[in-house]
């Protein structure tokens, strides 16, 4: 037998072993995410379906964090302020089932009766272009200075990706829903650390078009364990084949 036969199928069986290791590792990780997946899922849903409760008193709003509070229903009194308002590009809705094509999201800053200031996602805006003239009608009719009861979902702050591209100061147009971002360029002061996706009120021309939330998180974990596991079985097989041949062709 050559002599150096042995250790190449040793040490090709030990690479072997850690890459089935590697590859099952990764399959069982996917099926703990598609796990935790659905339970974020299940929890999502239950919040989007609850009745809405009242807005958490200012007090409160540094305890609250988007694992315990995103897309809670809440009810809330507000004024729409006479501040610049902000625009947020999208290129549709992975929260709005009736939200398709491009447009803009109409970020207002609203005062509350006991004073504080919450930042309200009025709605989207058939706005291709981004136009700023687009944006100003639609919001011109929604501040009033009158307070109003309103329903929606508390939202926290996206944070900005590589890809993303700056705000446009000029025309008060963001890519990001960084309503944080937007008061302290826009001058609209102090504001809670969410802000609230509006469902009720609808203007009555509809436009900004707010509406109710559904859970749309996409779920591939099982497809990837599945392949994970595959790759794992293939390298067991082919390594088998492999070693079988090695010991009927090897010279004595």
């Amino acid at each position: 037998m050559n002599a150096t036969a042995g250790p190449r199928r040793l040490g090709f069986g030990v690479f072997t072993f850690v890459m089935i290791v590697v590859l099952t590792s990764l399959g069982l990780w996917q099926l703990q995410r598609r796990a935790e997946k659905h339970a974020l899922i299940a929890a999502l849903s239950q919040r989007l379906a609850a009745a809405p409760q009242p807005l958490p008193a200012a007090a409160q709003w540094n305890a609250m964090k988007p694992t315990t509070d995103e897309f809670r229903r809440v009810t809330l009194k507000a004024a729409y302020m006479q501040l610049p308002d902000a625009m947020v590009y999208s290129a549709g809705s992975a929260v709005r089932d009736d939200i398709s094509g491009a447009g803009t999201w109409a970020f207002i800053p609203a005062r509350l009766a006991s004073g504080e200031t919450v930042v309200i996602n009025a709605g989207f805006i058939a706005n291709t272009m981004q136009d700023r003239g687009v944006e100003d009608r639609a919001v011109k009719a929604l501040v009033r200075g009158e307070a109003e009861t309103m329903t929606g979902y508390i939202r926290f702050p996206e944070a900005a990706g590589w890809l993303t591209p700056a705000e446009n100061p000029a025309t008060r147009l963001w890519f990001v829903r960084d309503h944080l971002a937007m008061a302290r360029s826009l001058g609209w002061g102090e504001v809670a650390p969410f802000y609230i996706d509006l469902e009720q009120p609808v203007p009555p021309n509809g436009i900004p078009k707010p509406g109710p939330l559904s859970v749309h998180l996409k779920d591939d974990h099982l497809q990837y364990a599945i392949t994970w596991f595959g790759l794992a079985g293939v390298l067991a097989v082919a390594f088998g084949f492999w070693l079988r041949g090695q010991r009927r062709f090897s010279p004595v």
